[in-house]
């Protein structure tokens, strides 16, 4: 056959001659090419098809990744914008339940003491009216620790999820929640650093099982809400510490400003609404704070603080039981020893004066340190406010003059504004300003009262007497006039140095210069509490022996038994000096004020001067008798001599001296003397009978 040539279309093979039939597939190799044709092209479709599903689910997940950036956004945003905490609660639950498609959300808080939860108020409901039920129940109850679904997320700090609400033993709200369709829950907190200050919950009507990527977007939420609680918690604290006195937690000044503030609106408003101020300052508290130190100060007025408080409070729950009106109040610390009540809505002008009445009362029992009991009253001014009042510092300037006015009664006293009170409140300012320069011009004076032995008159010493010299005053004006002030300005201090220094001065003149005939008289001097508190007291006193040269054993301090037992170690060293010295040591005023026999005993003293009160009493009243002679006793028991002060008359004398006093004073014996009657006195010493009557 002849070799030809043939092309087979679409083929780039060429086929010579008699070859061509060997180049063609036998019919079963080509079937097995197309199974492998098809073959290629099914996985190729599978590994297209594979590839488009994963590049869905990586479209999925970025769009699910970012819906929930969303919301964390969306939570964050409304959270730091959110003006309550309640506010960002609501918008988060709503959003969360937009979110997940699931039908009601709830949050519960955790209550003040932290032991459980409860309910908020705050709820979204796809359909409200379905679930009422539901929500009426959650609303009634209070959830321990541990208890319920909100009580474990309490306990474990953590996220819970529920799949079916019917088969959890722990779930209380079961049957409840299966009657209104609900099937599956879950709750997460919010922390406020690491304390769960809420917790919030959702429910659906399906059952779906737990989705941990979702409870972890859910924590995120749960911090940013945290965040809310604690910026407001830190704005609150702030609020709160502007507002309150940091050492007893009461109302400051400027919270209590504010609260007058108001009343004053609400009286011009309706006139016929009754309110007050009542200002109250501690009697004693400075003593307590120069004696037993500051620390004990701040414990004393917290206390009293607490009081204050208690008495207001029992006393708003018993007018409650008894169907009496009761005005609102606010107790607040100004500063100091000075507390304010703000009354409001009171039944009469009179109420704020019982109300005053119990304050004192509850301030008068003894307050304990270190078993040590120590005494404060109280002074309280009234200033019954009304329209004509226009500021707060009008009612309060009212109030704080009225409560100096009772301070000058007395202790433990209540004074009423009146008008009159603006003249004496001027009065006492320019007293005030007078006696500061009543030192540097020279205007004080002593004067010295007789102590004789009652027996038979015979002269024993001399207590030295302030008096001032006041340029508008003709006669001086007596320690009752000024003294107050004094004490109260801290003047008492320099002018109790110069009586110090004055004293002893005279008596050295009186030691050296009348010819040396002057027998061992003793000069007694009054210490005030003030004086003594000070540290540089003992300094003073032997500045004053050393520069006038006096015997120490002439001269005889007086304090009063308050300052005595104050802080009974310190005065028990400072009265052991002076007598190292040779100063003797009085207690004055005894059996006046709080008397304390327990430290008495334990202080060293030579003298006890028994206060003209009880002598004036013991005429007619055996029982007063009685007393005094109790005292005596306990004198010659503790081997202390006894003076005296206040005779009056010849019968005191005699009873007295019955009794076995033996020492004493008083306008019967001789009055105050100036320096000339005094020296007058000491020359005729010698001349018999009454001297004192001839100096006269």
């Amino acid at each position: 056959m002849k070799e030809s040539e043939y092309r087979i279309p679409g083929a780039s093979v060429t086929v010579h001659g008699s070859h061509f039939a060997d180049q063609i597939p036998s019919p079963g190799g080509l079937k097995a090419q197309v199974d492998e044709l098809e073959r290629r092209l099914q996985l190729e479709h599978i590994a297209r098809v594979d590839a488009e599903a994963v590049a869905k689910r990586g479209l999925n997940d970025l769009y699910e990744s970012q819906r929930k950036l969303d919301l964390l956004q969306r939570v964050a945003t409304a959270a730091n914008q959110s003006g309550s905490v309640d506010e960002a609660l609501r918008f988060a639950i709503h959003d969360i339940c937009q979110f997940t498609g699931w039908d009601i959300g709830h949050a519960w808080r955790r209550a003040a003491e932290g032991e459980h939860l409860v309910p908020t108020g705050i709820w979204w409901a796809r359909d409200p009216e379905s679930v009422k039920r539901f929500m009426d129940l959650s609303a009634e109850m209070s959830l321990a620790i541990g208890e319920g679904l909100p009580g474990q997320v309490l306990a474990d700090g953590a996220a819970h999820w529920i799949v079916d609400l019917s088969c959890d033993p722990n779930f209380l709200r079961a049957p409840v929640a299966e009657r209104c369709g609900l099937r599956s829950a879950f709750a997460f907190p919010v922390k406020a650093g690491t304390e769960v200050a809420a917790v919030i919950e959702f429910f659906a009507s399906e059952h779906l099982h737990r989705d941990d990527a979702l409870l972890q977007l859910f924590d995120q939420i749960g911090t940013q809400l945290g965040r809310v609680i604690e910026r407001k918690r830190a704005e609150e604290k702030l609020v709160y510490e502007a507002l309150h006195d940091p050492l007893t937690g009461l109302p400051n000044r400027a919270l209590f400003t504010q609260s007058t503030r108001m009343a004053l609106r609400r009286c011009r408003r309706d006139p016929d609404s009754l309110f007050g101020i009542l200002f109250l300052d501690l009697d004693g508290f400075k003593l307590v704070n120069d004696g037993l130190g500051h620390a004990a100060g701040d414990q004393l007025l917290i206390e009293c603080g607490e009081r204050l408080r208690s008495t207001l409070v029992e006393a708003e729950r018993f007018a409650a039981t008894v169907g009496r009106q009761w005005p609102r109040w606010v107790l607040a610390r100004l500063g100091g020893d000075e507390f304010t009540i703000l009354l409001e809505s009171m039944e009469s002008l009179e109420q704020a004066n019982e109300i005053a009445g119990e304050l004192h009362k509850a301030l008068e029992a003894p307050y304990v340190f270190d078993a040590q009991e120590v005494f404060v009253g109280s002074s309280i001014g009234i200033a019954h406010g009304g329209p004509h009042y226009l500021d707060v510092t009008d009612i309060m300037r009212d109030a704080d003059l009225a409560m100096y006015e009772a301070k000058a009664e007395g202790r433990g006293r209540t004074a009423i504004f009146d008008q009159a009170m603006h003249h004496r409140a001027d009065v006492r300012l320019q007293l005030e300003n007078d006696l500061r320069r009543a030192v540097s011009r020279e205007q004080f004076l002593l004067e010295y009262q007789p102590i004789v032995r009652l027996s038979d008159t015979a002269l024993l010493g001399f207590e030295a007497l302030l008096r001032w010299r006041r340029d508008d005053q003709a006669a001086p004006l007596q320690p009752d006039d000024f003294i107050h002030v004094a004490e109260e300005t801290g003047m008492i201090v320099p002018i109790g140095n110069w009586v110090l220094q004055e004293a002893c001065a005279m008596m050295a003149k009186w030691q050296h210069g009348i010819g040396n005939r002057t027998p061992a008289i003793k000069m007694s001097v009054n210490i005030s509490p003030k004086q003594f508190l000070q540290p540089t007291f003992l300094a003073q006193v032997r500045s004053a022996l050393d520069r006038s040269g006096i015997e120490p054993g002439t001269l005889q301090l007086e304090i009063t038994e308050g300052v005595a037992v104050m802080d009974p170690r310190r005065t028990a060293a400072q009265l052991e000096m002076l007598r190292r010295w040779g100063v003797r040591i009085s207690i004055d005023d005894f059996g006046t004020g709080y008397s304390s026999l327990a430290y008495l005993h334990k202080l060293p003293f030579d003298t006890l001067k028994i206060d003209r009160a009880f002598v004036v009493q013991m005429d007619g009243d055996p029982a007063m008798q009685v007393i005094v002679k109790a005292v005596l006793d306990i004198a010659a028991f503790l081997e202390r001599e006894v003076i005296v002060e206040g005779v009056e008359t010849e019968e005191e004398r005699r009873q007295l001296i019955a009794l076995g006093c033996t020492a004493g004073q008083g306008f019967y014996f001789g009055r105050p003397m100036d320096v000339g009657t005094v020296e007058r006195l000491l020359e005729r010493r010698r001349r018999p009978r009454d001297p004192i009557a001839d100096a006269a």
